[in-house]
């Protein structure tokens, strides 16, 4: 099939080369130039294991394209994606002014049928504001095209989206217009073909179901949270709570590990758009407030321990921290519990060293750009000088490290573990004075 992906962010790129990667003629276009024109060069603007290289080898073989040109593109597609971003507004809800830029250009542009596809996370309605604009462009032009617009939200993990996409665990599809299913199924096949998952649905049904298991998921890590901070105050091991919930398949073990509160770009935000979606229509959705409430207290956990153990005021003391983006496997640091750890930090007069090994950059020209913090290039210099060690995100770098080297390095053997990573060492036995959640 011939595609169009409206926006190269995280997942209008992820997805356009995906499907590229199975043989389709995707054409990803965005209105930024410099960035069109930089990934004509291959540079891929997020990290993301194995994009790269899809990108790379697709663009040679001319199965990828990235242009600023939409109406060419559409021009050769049957089928376009919109991609865009939509970010949180200033009373909670999504904001949907790109997605209804960019339904605007389709209906201006397109000379015949076309089946539109909603891939941003956007609330319940937002295919009939799609549609209505689209049909609204159609009319002032006096054409007649059929235009069928679907619900196919993404399910993508950060650190492992490539493979997240090419063997999807479900694939949801809102629509009720046969043709379009059809073309869907067509377009997913070569995803799906060991098992079905495809799940055909209404169009809000589809939009509602990103945005229920984002917070559902959240409502977990929350939920774990604050059994870590129970833990903490009656003397329990968190981490052996875990296993025995864990071990009853009603519950699972995925996202039961308590930390010091997510972010992202979904979490957060879907969590507040759908709470806003709920007051909107007359509900008050106490339990998403909860979650919500948990998480941005849970950020404050780490810092709290440390005033705990060192005092309010930090003066003099330099803290070392392993991980800035808010998980592994990613350079993104959006709602990152070490932009609200490492502002406290300094707040309170201590000085900062850090390591992360994709988001560094991230924090120095954005997200912590105006601190005075000082950057190491591997995870044991930023250790040299520092009175203790702060884990906030749980790199595999970090998993099985030297602790004699750790030792040696700190000026006091002291770690506060926001990821509860180093439960189970032998740190205790060696000399170390370890705090983590829910310990």
């Amino acid at each position: 099939m011939n595609i169009t992906m409206i926006g190269t962010g995280y997942v209008g790129l992820v997805t356009g080369t995906c499907f590229s990667e199975m043989g389709n003629e995707v054409y990803c276009v965005d209105v930024i130039e410099e960035k069109i024109e930089s990934l004509k060069r291959g540079e891929v603007p997020i990290y993301e294991p194995g994009l790269e290289v899809l990108i790379e080898n697709n663009y040679k073989n001319g199965n990828l394209h990235f242009t600023t040109n939409l109406a060419e593109a559409l021009e050769n597609s049957e089928i376009c994606f919109i991609a865009v971003g939509t970010p949180m507004g200033e009373d909670g809800s999504a904001d949907l002014q790109y997605v209804k830029q960019v339904a605007k250009q389709i209906g201006e542009a397109i000379i015949h049928d076309m089946i539109v596809v909603n891939k941003s996370t956007v609330p319940v309605g937002t295919a009939d504001i799609v549609d209505s604009i689209i049909k609204e462009e159609l009319e002032k032009r006096s054409v007649d095209y059929n235009v069928s617009v679907v619900s196919n939200p993404e399910f993508l993990k950060e650190g492992s989206a490539v493979m997240d996409f090419m063997k999807p665990e479900r694939v949801i599809v809102g629509t009720d217009d046969a043709d379009a299913i059809e073309y869907m199924k067509n377009l997913y096949e070569p995803f799906t073909k060991n098992h079905e998952r495809m799940i055909i649905m209404d169009v809000r049904s589809a939009e509602m179901s990103k945005y229920a298991s984002n917070s559902m998921l959240a409502n977990r890590i929350s939920f774990m949270n604050e059994i870590a901070n129970i833990c903490d105050k009656v003397g329990a091991n968190v981490d052996n709570v875990r296993k025995g919930m864990g071990s009853d398949t009603r519950i699972g073990h995925s996202f039961l590990y308590p930390g010091c509160g997510y972010g992202g770009s979904c979490f957060p935000k879907d969590v507040i758009a759908l709470i806003k979606t709920a007051t909107d229509n007359g509900y008050d959705a106490k339990l998403l407030k909860s979650v919500e409430d948990v998480n941005n207290s849970q950020k404050h956990y780490v810092v709290n321990k440390i005033k705990s153990v060192l005092g309010d005021d930090l003066t003099g003391y330099t803290f070392a921290i392993w991980g800035l983006a808010f998980k592994p496997e990613t350079d993104d640091m959006r709602e990152a519990s070490s932009i609200v750890i490492i502002n406290e930090l300094i707040d309170a007069g201590a000085k900062i060293n850090a390591y992360d090994p994709k988001a560094m950059d991230s924090a120095k020209d954005f997200y912590l750009k105006d601190l005075d913090i000082n950057y190491c290039d591997s995870k044991y210099e930023v250790l040299e000088g520092a009175d203790a060690l702060v884990l906030i995100t749980e790199w595999k770098e970090f998993r099985s490290p030297d602790f004699n080297r750790i030792k040696s390095l700190l000026k006091n053997n002291i770690i506060f573990d926001g990821r509860n990573q180093f439960k189970n060492s032998f740190m205790n036995k060696n000399g170390f004075d370890y705090y983590a959640v829910g310990k």
